[in-house]
C-alpha cells in the first residue's frame, strides 16, 4: 500500500535479449518475486515498447541485432523522457571491458551471465531503491525531479564547460486552474513537458537536459548556443499547443473570465511562457549550483515582467557587474 491508502502496482521490468532461454529465466524469476515482465527482442523494439508505456527498470543483453545494448542504453540517456529509466546490463562471463563499456554507456548496474536468481533479483530490487530515491522522478510528467536536476547542474559546474540553465514556468497557470479545474490544469503541464522535450531533442548534441522542478516549473540544461533555438521552438509549440486546451470560446476571444472574492469579473490573458537563464561562460563561472538556479530564478522574475511569452537572459560578466540582455 501507499502513503495515502492507494494500492501500489508492481514495478514493470522491461527485458530485452535475443536469446529466448536468456528471456525466460530472468522473466520467469522476476515474476515469482512480484515484478510485471514485459519483453523485447532487440534495442529497436525495446525502443518501440517505451514509447508505449514507460517500464521502471530495463534488463538489457549488451550484444543484440539492429540496436544493441550499449546504443540502447545512450538513446535512453540521450532522451529527456528516459534519462533517469535504470538500466541493467547482462555481459558476458570474464570480458572486463563490456562492463567498462556498459557503465560508460549509462548504465546503472551490470550482471555477468550466467546469473543465479538471487543475484538477479538482487540487483534488479537494489537498482529500482537507488534510482527511487536519488532520481525523483516526476510522477506527472516523468521528468527527473529536484535531486537529478541539482546533480546535473553539479556535474556541470565541475566540469568547467560552458553551460547554461534555464527556469521555465507558465504565466498565468493560476487561471487555468480555476477556470477550469485541477485536471485541466496538469494537460497544460504535460504539455509544456512534451513541448520542452520536443525542443531539446530538436536542438540535437550534445545532449541537452531537461528536469521538472514541480507544478508548471522545469528546468533546461544546455549549451549557451542551444538557448535560443531550444527556447524559440518550445515556446511556439507551447502557445499553440496551449490554445488547443482552452475551450473554444475561450481561444477565440483570448482570455477567459473569472470572477473574484467579491464576486466582479475578472479577465486574464491566454497562458504564456516566462524562460530566464543563467550563463556559465569564461567571463563568469559559477562554483555551486544554488548560484546557477538562483541567477536564472532572477532572470525568470525579469521575464515575467514583459508581455508575452519572454527569455530574459543573464548576461553579467562577474560577481560585481550588472545588466542583462533578453530575447523576445
Amino acid at each position: 500500500m501507499s502513503v495515502d491508502g492507494t494500492e501500489e502496482r508492481p514495478d514493470l521490468i522491461l527485458v530485452v535479449d535475443d536469446d529466448e532461454d536468456i528471456v525466460r529465466f530472468v522473466s520467469f524469476n522476476l515474476k515469482l518475486h512480484g515484478f510485471e515482465v514485459i519483453q523485447a527482442r532487440d534495442g529497436q523494439e525495446a525502443l518501440e515498447m517505451i514509447e508505449r508505456g514507460r517500464p521502471d527498470l530495463v534488463v538489457v543483453d549488451l550484444r543484440m541485432p539492429r540496436i544493441d545494448g550499449l546504443e540502447l542504453t545512450r538513446r535512453l540517456r540521450a532522451n529527456p523522457m528516459t534519462s533517469a529509466l535504470p538500466v541493467i546490463m547482462l555481459t558476458a562471463k570474464g570480458l572486463t571491458v563490456d562492463k567498462v563499456h556498459g557503465l560508460t554507456a549509462g548504465a546503472d548496474d551490470y550482471l555477468v551471465k550466467p546469473f543465479d536468481t538471487a543475484e538477479l533479483v538482487a540487483r534488479v530490487s537494489s537498482t529500482l531503491r537507488r534510482n527511487k530515491e536519488a532520481r525523483e522522478v516526476s510522477p506527472l510528467t516523468g521528468l527527473p525531479g529536484n535531486t537529478r536536476v541539482r546533480r546535473e547542474i553539479g556535474d556541470r559546474v565541475r566540469s568547467g564547460v560552458d553551460y547554461a540553465v534555464g527556469y521555465i514556468d507558465i504565466d498565468r497557470f493560476k487561471s487555468v486552474n480555476d477556470r477550469y479545474g485541477f485536471v485541466r490544469g496538469d494537460e497544460f503541464i504535460s504539455a509544456l513537458a512534451r513541448s520542452l522535450h520536443r525542443a531539446v531533442v530538436s536542438v540535437g548534441l550534445p545532449p541537452a537536459f531537461l528536469g521538472h522542478i514541480g507544478g508548471d516549473d522545469f528546468v533546461i540544461v544546455c549549451a549557451p548556443e542551444q538557448v535560443r533555438p531550444l527556447t524559440e521552438r518550445a515556446v511556439v509549440d507551447f502557445e499553440k499547443t496551449a490554445d488547443e486546451l482552452y475551450d473554444p470560446e475561450d481561444a477565440k476571444r483570448g482570455y477567459v473570465e473569472l470572477k473574484d472574492r467579491r464576486g466582479n469579473i475578472q479577465r486574464a490573458h491566454l497562458v504564456t511562457l516566462s524562460i530566464g537563464v543563467s550563463l556559465s561562460v569564461p567571463e563568469r563561472r559559477f562554483t555551486d549550483p544554488l548560484e546557477v538556479i538562483a541567477a536564472a530564478s532572477e532572470m525568470k522574475t525579469v521575464a515575467k515582467s514583459q508581455p508575452g511569452s519572454f527569455v530574459a537572459m543573464d548576461r553579467r560578466r562577474g560577481p560585481k557587474t550588472r545588466g542583462s540582455g533578453e530575447l523576445s
